[in-house]
């Protein structure tokens, strides 16, 4: 039976809607996103080239998130807005002991009773004219973390926050499930408005009654 045109864009329309929010995920969780083969990450109208380094064991070896080692680990970050080299810029790592997970947002963070009990790390606020802020943190113990920069607006009273989860000692899974799912919704997509689902339809139709019908000659 051919898909009801009403019934085709809907599904299309709802399909639409789930991959967007899921791109909107993918984007917008924690404040670290992958472009052009490269790591950035945003904080606020903010952006920065960002990366994390673990040399004892990985030499130069370049991470964005999940963590291979529990060792020393330094993060850099290196300015490509020119007013953020103007401003006091600090960096925090806690333990996710909430298990936000990788869509922990700054709300989360937020709403932490005591942050400082969670705190493993903390570079105070400073100016960093040479546009490079690089931290350094020597981990004990594997699990889950969230990094957490905040700068200000250079003339405005209002503070911008990145956040990112981050695991260390597992390589995990990254985004890569939700990666998965958006291109499995693109094809979908695809398949449906060139009417192939119409077609392994048909033909899965015509194969199962084909087989029934072989089914019943051999009763007979």
């Amino acid at each position: 039976m051919r898909i009801p045109i009403s019934s085709k864009i809907f599904l299309q329309t709802s399909l639409c809607a789930v991959l967007l929010l899921v791109t909107a995920h993918l984007r917008s969780a924690g404040g670290v996103v992958g472009e052009a083969g490269s790591c950035m990450i945003k904080i606020g109208f903010y952006t920065a080239h960002f990366s994390i380094y673990q040399p004892d064991a990985n030499g130069n070896d370049v991470f964005c998130e999940d963590l291979p080692d529990v060792e020393k680990t330094i993060f850099v970050l290196e300015y490509l807005h020119q007013s953020l080299e103007k401003v006091p810029v600090d960096f925090r790592i806690i333990e996710d002991t909430q298990n936000f997970g990788q869509f922990v947002r700054w709300e989360n963070v937020k709403a932490i009773d005591d942050l400082e009990s969670q705190t493993v790390f903390i570079l105070a606020p400073s100016i960093h004219s040479n546009k490079r802020l690089t931290a350094e943190y020597d981990f004990k113990q594997s699990g889950n973390y969230i990094g957490i920069v905040t700068a200000p607006h250079p003339t405005k009273d209002i503070l911008y926050h990145a956040v990112f989860p981050f695991k260390v000692g597992s390589t995990g899974y990254g985004y890569w499930p939700l990666t998965l799912l958006v291109i499995l919704l693109l094809q979908l997509l695809n398949m449906i408005s060139q009417g192939s689902l119409h077609k392994i339809s048909r033909a899965w139709r015509g194969t199962m009654n084909r087989d029934k019908r072989n089914t019943l000659r051999g009763a007979k």
